[in-house]
């Protein structure tokens, strides 16, 4: 493991699919089951129409994980209002060998269909990964770990990592420091903002066009 977040974790990796409720307006309790996040690289989409135009596809990082919401009493509309999920990325700082950056995003989820898998997700670009690793390809390797908190109402009613333990983005250490350097995007602001459409929970953005 690597020395840097031992100092700010236990070594102990969960696998496991977190959950948690919370009572809500009305009396209504909301759970969410949200999977560990993965991520993968992706080739920047090419779209046929219009005149074309010669580029060569770039990597984007994309981050995803799938979660499934319940409410009881179930509303008629069968849907969650409202819910955000809080990114943390720990990357590995280009500049200091040894350190990492914490970068952070919150994501605003709307009108979230109850009992239906679906995924969440954001993202870092191809100029974001270059000034993280120098390179164009292999966003990946520039990745330490993943979490996320799900809020609804402001209560926290998930969270999960990709290794060690969930709240890991808390924990103070001289060794990792929140950075906007490079920021993190939603679907909406990359090009895969109209791709897999049913796949993703709407985000509050979407009807903006952003």
């Amino acid at each position: 493991m690597n020395a840097l977040l031992r100092n700010l974790v236990s070594a102990t990796a969960f696998a496991v699919i977190t959950s948690f409720s919370t009572g809500g307006a009305f009396g209504q309790n909301a759970k969410v089951v949200g999977e560990k996040p993965t991520f993968d690289d992706l080739p920047s989409p090419e779209f046929s129409g219009g005149k074309q135009k010669s580029f060569k596809p770039k990597e984007w990082l994309e981050i995803e994980t799938k979660i499934k919401v319940s409410m009881s009493p179930e509303p008629n509309s069968k849907t969650c209002e409202r819910l955000t999920v809080k990114w943390f990325i720990a990357v590995k700082n280009p500049e200091k060998s040894g350190s990492m950056l914490l970068l952070t995003k919150d994501i605003e989820h709307v009108n979230v269909p109850l009992e239906e898998e679906v995924y969440c997700s954001v993202y870092l670009s191809p100029a974001s990964l270059k000034r993280l690793t120098g390179s164009e390809k292999g966003g990946k390797s520039a990745v330490e770990a993943v979490g996320f908190e799900i809020l609804i109402n402001g209560v926290k009613v998930a969270e999960e990592t990709t290794k060690f333990r969930p709240g890991w983005w808390n924990a103070a250490s001289e060794k990792i420091s929140r950075s906007d350097s490079v920021p993190l995007l939603n679907k909406t602001e990359t090009p895969f903002g109209n791709m897999w459409w049913d796949r993703y929970a709407e985000t509050s953005d979407s009807r903006s066009g952003r």
